[in-house]
């Protein structure tokens, strides 16, 4: 396995340069995690980062199938796409659109944010808005195409696939971290909702975007 792989590392440090490049620009990804540490706290936060480094997968899978090539020779197909996630992000924009003041929040705000969203919900919020996500379609569709060559065999493609979701996975997890300290977590106690609908606004205004250049 060591020598197959060895004969693709160019090709490795390529997507992985790219991806990082691409995982850390804003997206609908990082307002759902941004959102779910604000309303939910770290727990659900880090449920859909797993969620979100997971849902790496399914673009990974119609790759290695084949699909990638239909979704690309085919408009129909990616804007049908474009669509439904476009209809996702709605649903979920407009949920956080609709935050107000926590005044439930008084002795333990972490231990009751878990009564709000189950650990279950917080990780397919993460899987569906990755699975769905019109920018990951396009990341895969583009670099697989370009960077990765038509005889490199499926077990090394599928190496390149998990090692995206567990960089993914992790990413998100730190950010979800980060955004959950007790400093920033304090901070966006009080004024949490505030951000809340920002993230409702950009989660629409993405939406939008998708269902007009679909």
């Amino acid at each position: 396995m060591s020598d197959l792989f060895s004969q693709y590392w160019l090709e490795f440090l390529t997507i992985a340069s790219v991806h990082l490049l691409a995982v850390a620009s804003p997206g609908p990804d990082f307002a759902v995690v941004l959102k779910h540490s604000i309303s939910y706290g770290r727990r659900a936060a880090m449920y859909t980062s797993v969620g979100i480094g997971l849902g790496i997968l399914v673009h990974v899978a119609y790759s290695l199938l084949g699909i990638g090539l239909l979704i690309k020779n085919t408009p129909g197909v990616f804007t049908l796409l474009s669509y439904a996630a476009a209809a996702y992000l709605l649903y979920i924009g407009w949920g956080a659109l609709k935050s107000g003041p926590q005044t439930n929040l008084k002795h333990d705000p972490q231990q009751t944010n878990q009564l709000i969203i189950s650990d279950k919900k917080a990780f397919w919020v993460g899987l569906l808005t990755n699975g769905l996500n019109p920018k990951a379609t396009l990341f895969f569709l583009s670099v697989f195409a370009v960077a990765v060559s038509p005889d490199t065999p499926n077990q090394v493609k599928m190496i390149y696939g998990l090692y995206l979701c567990v960089a993914t996975g992790l990413w998100f997890c730190c950010l979800s971290y980060f955004l959950s300290s007790k400093k920033v977590r304090s901070f966006l106690s009080a004024k949490g909702y505030w951000f809340d609908r920002v993230m409702g606004t950009v989660l629409i205004l993405l939406a939008v975007k998708l269902a007009m250049t679909a």
